[in-house]
């Protein structure tokens, strides 16, 4: 069994989300310690809420980071093999590299925040949009040229989710056009409820932002490689991760191409660690016969070590 560890981003927060894997593993309840000396007010804010205040993308990443990370030390603890390889989804690539011990989790949580902050200054609310695409992802690209050339505004892919599921990030306007060409392709093209549009040029004021933090921040030696969103590829040279991390807020989330170099590189069974099953149906989707399981509470490590 060679496995690669998964870590969610953002939208797959709840209320609750790690409580009872704390309750039930010390390791777990240190890490909702320090998340909440780190970021003082998150685990109340985790514990109790309002939801909507959880939504808000400064809390919702280091509050992600601190519910994976959690659950992963737990599965440690009880005895679960160590990863061949990690990946994570957007934010939960920082998470990943909490696991392979390139980033302290302080360091996670402190860089999270203000990347959750200036991700949401970016940009004005009402001025982006993101949609959800379902179909063939060239003929997003083709659609999204044709529109580049034509001058008609930021349009651009931001997330290969699945193999028919592409989103797609930019100016409202342009977005909403990108939508209407594609339906007229006969594609499906589904506005998305989100607070700024993310992982598109329009991000370039964060990249901006958080550079300084990310390139002043200590990597140390990673226990396995962790595959990057914006390069499909396996990297296992800390004095990588910073630049990666930054292209990153800016670039593409390649998951399709990063689950299939997991495979390539051998891995056959896929934990994803924290709140939410969203990665999981995402491999299923891209490798439809890899092994696949969620753990976020202590029953789902029991069934997993079982």
């Amino acid at each position: 069994m060679k496995i690669a560890a998964l870590f969610p981003g953002q939208g797959s927060h709840a209320l609750g989300m790690g409580q009872l894997m704390a309750a039930a593993f010390p390791v777990a309840q240190a890490v909702m310690n320090e998340a909440e000396a780190t970021v003082p007010g998150l685990l109340t804010l985790m514990l109790d809420g309002p939801a909507e205040d959880l939504t808000l993308t400064a809390n919702q990443q280091p509050a992600l980071v601190a519910t994976s990370v959690s659950v992963y030390r737990a599965y440690l603890a009880a005895g679960g093999p160590l990863p061949a390889y990690a990946a994570g989804h957007s934010l939960g690539e920082f998470s990943a590299h909490v696991a392979a011990g390139t980033l302290t989790l302080q360091d996670a949580l402190r860089l999270t925040r203000k990347r959750g902050e200036l991700m949401q200054a970016a940009v004005p609310a009402g001025v982006g949009a993101m949609s959800a695409v379902m179909g063939d992802p060239a003929v997003v690209a083709e659609v999204l040229a044709e529109m580049l050339a034509n001058g008609s505004g930021v349009a651009e892919i931001a997330n290969l989710n699945a193999p028919t599921q592409t989103v797609i990030s930019g100016e409202k306007a342009a977005v909403e056009a990108a939508g209407a060409a594609l339906r007229g392709r006969g594609l499906k093209a589904i506005p998305l409820k989100v607070s700024a549009p993310f992982h598109c040029s329009l991000m370039e004021p964060a990249r901006a932002g958080l550079a300084g933090d990310l390139h002043a921040a200590h990597y140390g030696q990673m226990q396995f490689p962790v595959v990057a969103n914006v390069l499909a590829e396996a990297v296992s040279d800390p004095a990588q991760v910073a630049a990666l991390l930054e292209a990153q807020i800016t670039g593409t989330v390649r998951w399709v191409q990063s689950v299939q170099k997991l495979s390539e590189l051998g891995a056959d069974t896929f934990i994803e660690f924290g709140q939410g099953t969203v990665l999981t149906g995402l491999v299923k989707r891209i490798l439809p016969d890899a092994r696949t399981f969620n753990v976020h509470t202590p029953d789902d490590l029991t069934a997993f070590l079982a």
